[in-house]
This record gives C-alpha cells, structure tokens and sequence, in this order.
C-alpha cells in the first residue's frame, strides 16, 4: 500500500509536489513541529542541524533569563496595584533549577511581605518566573487585563498580585495561605521548547493547603500570540473559576467541559 505521506528518506531533495505546490511547505505551515527536514545520508543537512542547534541555545538561554519583577510590577499598576515581589527559599537560579522544593517554598522575607495584606479573599494572583522569564514578562499582563473584568462583574474579590521570583506552581499554595484566599491562579513560564521559548501556563487551584498535588489543579497551557490567545486563556481561566466556586473544587475532579455547563 502507498504511504498516506511521502517518507523522507525516499525524497532526498524534498520537493514532494502534487498539482497546488509543494507538499511539505504546505504541511510546515500547519505546525511548528520540525517536518520533512532535509537529510545528508543519516544526518541532518547542515542548514537544519544549525537551526535546531540555534533553537536549543535560545531554549537554554530562556531558562536561566532573570524576570525583571519591578518592570512586571509596573505594568500590572493599571489592572491590580500594590503587587508584591517576593523570593522563594531558592537563593538563586542555580540553586532554583537543583533544588526544586526551594522554589515551592517561600522564604521567610516573602511571607512577612504577604501577610501584610491578608484579608478575606476570594482569589489570589501570583505571577512566577518559572523556567521562562520572558514569558511572565511578555503574557501574564495581557492575560490578566482580558480576565479582571469579568471576574470583578462576578463579584470576585481580588488580593494585590503577588510576583515571585525562583518559585515553582506550587509556591502558589503558600501564597495564598498567607494572603488567607480561597482560590489561586499561578501565571508560570514554561519550560522553553525548541519552536517556543515563551510559553505561559496558568494553575488554577481551589483552596489548596499543604497536601495539594498537581492532580488538585487544573491547567491552561500554551498562552502565547501563536498558541491559546489571551482571550481564550482568560475566557478559559473565568468559567473554571465560577465553576470551581460553584462545586467547591478543583483539579482532576472538575473538567473544562463542566465548566462550560455552568457557565451563563
């Protein structure tokens, strides 16, 4: 039977053409996946092998980026004043990406800063570096500018931002401990990739505590312009938010299906 698809090794000047153009060209504009590459016997040709060695450089790169949490805090005055910028227990990158419990912990600095504005909250918004920087930076603000709105109309209570710095998603549970709300969204960057090395996640958590796992959480991945758009995220962010109010739960346990039921 013929291949549904031409394989690679059988078109060594890959140009795969059928009546319209060229195949691959039209499939690599479909994905941001590495496709159809050119090959030089069992390897890569030199012009790809550069790319995907150029791709993994900016990935490493990504990763040790230091968040600039003043600037972050600056462009969050508009949308949520008097954010907090805290550290983990994780005195530095190095020790952030060895010691990955330190960076769910808050150090003792961080917790004395939050606790100061504790109150009776209904959500808690943290912001982390994570493993990309430049995605805190670039798309947690629009993030959070497209879904303020709808949850202050549903009468939501919004704690000061809290912006932390070497933290990991589950720093989030200390956070909102300290500030003494009920539910947490945790705005991460990502682990960079060889395509995207700004990929945003947000963590939704309703009121974790020290036994919370990751399967207590749910997640919306891939916030940037050329993934889930800020409109998405933020529509996506508010209906698991009414819903995790409404059933008094989050996680494995509540779906995004579920939540579109309850939505108005």
């Amino acid at each position: 039977m013929r291949p549904l698809l031409p394989e690679p090794h059988l078109t060594p000047n890959f140009a795969v053409t059928e009546p319209g153009g060229d195949l691959w060209t039209r499939l690599r504009s479909l994905t941001a996946a590495r496709i159809g590459l050119a090959r030089s016997g069992a390897s890569l040709a030199t012009s790809p092998m550069l790319d995907l060695r150029r791709a993994h450089a900016r990935a490493r790169d990504a990763v040790y980026n230091s968040l600039d949490a003043e600037a972050l805090a600056v462009g969050l005055q508009a949308i949520l004043p008097d954010a907090s910028i805290v550290d983990s227990a994780a005195g530095d990158r190095r020790t952030y990406l060895m010691r990955p419990d330190l960076g769910r912990q808050l150090a003792r600095s961080g917790w004395a800063e939050l606790t100061r504005h504790a109150g009776q909250w209904d959500l808690a918004v943290v912001l982390v570096d994570g493993l990309s920087a430049r995605a805190v930076a670039e798309h947690a603000v629009p993030t959070l500018a497209a879904a303020l709105p709808s949850l202050r109309a549903e009468g939501w209570q919004i704690a000061p931002a809290a912006i932390v710095r070497q933290g990991r998603v589950a720093i989030g549970d200390a956070v909102t401990s300290a500030l003494t709300a009920e539910a947490v969204v945790v705005l991460i960057g990502e682990r960079p990739g060889l395509s995207t090395q700004d990929s945003l996640s947000a963590y939704l958590t309703w009121r974790p505590h020290q036994a919370t796992t990751d399967a207590d959480r749910n997640c919306i991945s891939n916030i940037h312009p050329a993934g889930t758009s800020y409109t998405e995220a933020a529509g996506t962010l508010v209906r698991l938010l009414g819903a995790m109010r409404s059933r008094g739960l989050s996680g494995v346990a509540l779906k995004d299906n579920e939540a579109l039921q309850l939505a108005p």
